[in-house]
């Protein structure tokens, strides 16, 4: 299927390959499409921006105290879903679980602080707004949180009665929407393809009219050219080739840093197939294995990954210690230096 690039602006001006046409971009949201692709590599961009692609959100909450009608959980729950601006944390900013540090640092983590106490007759709301970035922190965005509204105030967090306070210390962390929905950077990723179903890929359910009752997004259609028409005899064969995206952030990641890191993402991720589908090759025959990865005992003893051996069971010092017994990495054995008795 053709499309016509007349209308938006391309990206890519080589006549072959993947093309990026942009035909609408806003603060929170890009409309582009991806064409000179086949389904599978769509897909698998869709799916990068919806659930791979790195944020900063709050995953631990120290409650120093809350006598809020709240429980801790579900404050916890709530300070976790608001956005935190996450510019450049891909490059700046360490996963915790990769970091040198002991527990955390300035390198893998934000800290940010959320005190207020009410002392007013009339109920106080506590705003994202309150939160406070405390001590040092990757750079100068991450970590602060994204407030669109016109008041200034962000998300509401809760709201307190006379005499009652909340005082926490929240740590941000840097993550995937793979393991939780937080640190999701989209709220919704439009997905599209022969918006007119001439490859017959599905089949609409409908009652009177299916014309009505599954109306055509007239500005996907608009960039199919005139040779797709209804009348056109169905091809089995054919394979669509441009895809529609529209892409909403939540705040956290600019719409361009999304799609951007996405492509790398997938990039990466092919790179990395590459080179193991490279490398495996290589091994077979290597330092004296076989081609199936079988390493045999040395005949007459010798040192294997088990220690040092000599075809009987008293073998010399191994991963786990002496062939007969001794220390171990859980200390001494319960049958003495000996080991067991036969």
């Amino acid at each position: 299927m053709a499309y016509n690039y007349s209308n938006g602006m391309d990206i890519d001006d080589a006549p072959t390959g993947p093309r990026v046409t942009v035909r609408k971009a806003e603060t929170d949201r890009v409309n582009f499409v991806l064409s000179s692709v086949d389904l599978a590599l769509a897909n698998s961009l869709r799916r990068i921006l919806l659930a791979e692609i790195p944020t900063v959100s709050i995953d631990l909450v120290d409650v120093k105290a809350n006598t809020s009608v709240l429980p801790d959980e579900f404050i916890a729950h709530r300070l976790g879903l608001i956005p935190l601006n996450s510019k450049d944390c891909h490059k700046d900013m360490n996963y915790t679980r990769d970091c040198d540090c002991e527990g955390s640092c300035e390198r893998c983590t934000v800290t940010l602080e959320l005190q207020a106490k009410c002392q007013n007759q009339d109920k106080m709301a506590v705003w994202a707004r309150d939160l406070v970035p405390i001590g040092m922190r990757p750079n100068q965005w991450v970590g602060v949180p994204v407030i669109k509204d016109s008041e200034g105030n962000g998300p509401l967090i809760l709201k307190l009665r006379r005499g009652q306070e909340i005082n926490m210390i929240c740590t941000a962390k840097k993550g995937i929407a793979k393991e939780h929905a937080k640190w999701a950077p989209t709220a919704a990723v439009g997905f599209e393809y022969d918006p007119k179903n001439q490859l017959r890929h599905t089949t609409y359910w409908y009652e009177d009219n299916p014309e009505t009752e599954w109306p055509i997004d007239e500005g996907n259609a608009a960039w199919e050219t005139a040779d797709t028409g209804g009348e056109q005899a169905f091809d089995a064969d054919a394979k669509p080739e441009s895809f529609f995206f529209d892409v909403e952030g939540v705040g956290t990641l600019e719409p361009d840093q999304i799609v951007q890191q996405g492509i790398k993402q997938l990039q990466n991720k092919l790179a990395e197939i590459l080179h193991v589908l490279a490398g495996a090759g290589e091994q077979d025959g290597e330092d004296g294995q076989d081609e199936d990865g079988y390493d045999p005992e040395a005949a007459g003893g010798g040192y294997t990954s088990y220690g040092h051996t000599n075809g009987l069971r008293d073998g010399g010092q191994s991963s786990w210690g002496g062939g007969l017994g001794g220390a171990t990495s859980y200390g001494g054995t319960a049958y003495g230096q000996n080991g067991y008795s036969y």
